[in-house]
C-alpha cells in the first residue's frame, strides 16, 4: 500500500509542478522566457481558469496523498 501512495504521490508532485509552470505570471508559456505581457491583472477566462482549478485539485490531492502516508507508515 505504501508503494502505491509513494508512485501516487511522484505523480502528483510531477504534475503540480507542471500546472504551476504552465501558469506563472499568467502568461502561459511565454511567462517561462521571461516575455513581459504588460498587464498588471487579467481575469482568468477559458483553459486559464480551467488550469488554475487544476491546479486546486492537485494540490487537494497531493496533501491528501501525504497524509495518507504518514497514517500508513506509522
Amino acid at each position: 500500500m505504501s508503494t502505491y501512495l509513494n508512485i501516487g504521490l511522484i505523480i502528483t508532485s510531477v504534475a503540480l509542478i507542471t500546472s504551476v509552470i504552465l501558469q506563472s505570471k499568467g502568461a502561459g508559456l511565454g511567462g517561462l522566457t521571461g516575455v513581459d505581457t504588460g498587464g498588471v491583472f487579467s481575469a482568468r477566462r477559458g483553459i486559464e481558469k480551467t488550469l488554475f482549478r487544476v491546479t486546486i485539485g492537485l494540490s487537494v490531492l497531493f496533501f491528501g496523498l501525504a497524509i495518507a502516508t504518514v497514517i500508513v507508515t506509522v
